[in-house]
C-alpha cells in the first residue's frame, strides 16, 4: 500500500524542498506518493512548510503524524483540531547556522569589531584591546537543541556559558539554571535569546532582567520577537545599561520599515536569517521519522502539546 504524504506550504516552499524530499522519501523501503495535491482523507503524513492561520485538520482522518520543516510550532500547537502528533524540525541544518549566527555575533561585539570596522577615520586607537574570553561570561537562555549547540560551542571557544531553561538540564561545561531566570543573567556581559514563544517566555527580557547584566551588556535575540520587552530594551540602551542588541526576530515581520529599530545607532537588524531550514539534510529528518513510525519506532522531536513546544 502507498503511504500519502501531504506537503502544505507556499509554491515558493515546494519548489525549494520538494525536490530533496521526493529524492529522499523514493529511496525509502516502501512506497509513498508526495504531493501538495494530495486529499486529506487519505492523507498518512503531513510535511509542512512555514507558518500557517488556524487551519481545520479534521479532515485528516487518518493521518499519523505531522512532521514540521520549522522549528517553531506557536501556529499549531495549540490547534485543538490537530489529534495526532506534531513533530518539529531539529537538526536540517538549523543547529548548524544557528551556531554560525551565534557564535559571528558573540565574537564581533567581544572583540569590539564594530569600532574598528566603523572607525576608519585615521585615529590609532591602541586602547581597545578586549579581554579574553575566560574573562566574558555569556548566558544562553533556552537550552533546547539550539541553544545547547550553541552553549557548547561559545564554551569550546572559552568563554564561561551559563544556560537557563525551565526545567533542569545537564550539559557537560556549561552552568546549568532553572527557575529564576534574573539569576541566569546577573553580571552576564553577552545573553543570547533562545528561548520559544510561550505566555511564560513573554517578555521575559525586560527592564527588571536587563539591570541584573553587566552594565554595558549586549543582547543577541535570534530566537522569538516576543521574548523582549521592546520598550524596556529602548529604555535600557538608553541609560548605556545595555550597549548594543543584534536583532533577528520581531513581533512583526518584516520589521516595519519605520519601525525605531532600523535607525537606532545601537540596533543591529539582521532579517530572521539565523537559522533556516536547509532541503536536504531536512529531507533526511522527515524520511527518518516516517521509517520510524512505520516500523513501530517512537517519533522524533515530538513536540509537547501543554508545554507548546
Amino acid at each position: 500500500m502507498t503511504l500519502v504524504v501531504k506537503f502544505i506550504g507556499s509554491d515558493a516552499h515546494w519548489d525549494e524542498f520538494g525536490p530533496a524530499l521526493q529524492a529522499e522519501l523514493a529511496a525509502l523501503p516502501f512506497p509513498i506518493a508526495l504531493s501538495p495535491d494530495a486529499t486529506p482523507k487519505n492523507t498518512d503524513y503531513i510535511v509542512m512548510a512555514g507558518t500557517h492561520a488556524p487551519i481545520d485538520f479534521s479532515p485528516f482522518s487518518r493521518c499519523k503524524a505531522m512532521l514540521r520543516l520549522w522549528a517553531g510550532v506557536e501556529d499549531v500547537v495549540h490547534n485543538d483540531t490537530i489529534t495526532f502528533p506534531i513533530c518539529r524540525m531539529v537538526g536540517g541544518g538549523l543547529d548548524a547556522g544557528m551556531v554560525e549566527w551565534v557564535t559571528a555575533h558573540v565574537m564581533r561585539h567581544h572583540i569590539g569589531m564594530d569600532r574598528h570596522i566603523n572607525g576608519q577615520d585615521g585615529l590609532w586607537r591602541a586602547n581597545t584591546v578586549p579581554p579574553l574570553a575566560a574573562q566574558r561570561p555569556v548566558t544562553v537562555l533556552g537550552l533546547g537543541a539550539l541553544g545547547r549547540a550553541c552553549s557548547q560551542a561559545l564554551a569550546t571557544l572559552g568563554f564561561p556559558v551559563t544556560g537557563w531553561s525551565r526545567s533542569p538540564k545537564t550539559i557537560d561545561g556549561i552552568r546549568c539554571l532553572n527557575g529564576d531566570v534574573t539569576a541566569a543573567v546577573n553580571g552576564a556581559q553577552i545573553v543570547v535569546a533562545l528561548l520559544p514563544r510561550t505566555p511564560e517566555t513573554e517578555n521575559i527580557l525586560n527592564a527588571e532582567t536587563f539591570a541584573r547584566m553587566a552594565k554595558g551588556a549586549v543582547i543577541l535575540n535570534p530566537g522569538r520577537g516576543q521574548l523582549i520587552d521592546e520598550t524596556a530594551l529602548l529604555s535600557a540602551l538608553a541609560t548605556g545599561q545595555v550597549s548594543h542588541a543584534t536583532l533577528d526576530t520581531f513581533r512583526q515581520e518584516p520589521l516595519p520599515a519605520d519601525h525605531k529599530f532600523w535607525s537606532h545607532p545601537n540596533i543591529t537588524v539582521t532579517p530572521h536569517i539565523a537559522s533556516a531550514t536547509r532541503p536536504e539534510p531536512a529531507a533526511k529528518v522527515i524520511a527518518q521519522n516516517i521509517t520510524r513510525c512505520e516500523t513501530g519506532q517512537p517519533l522524533l522531536h515530538v513536540v509537547g502539546r501543554k508545554a507548546g513546544y
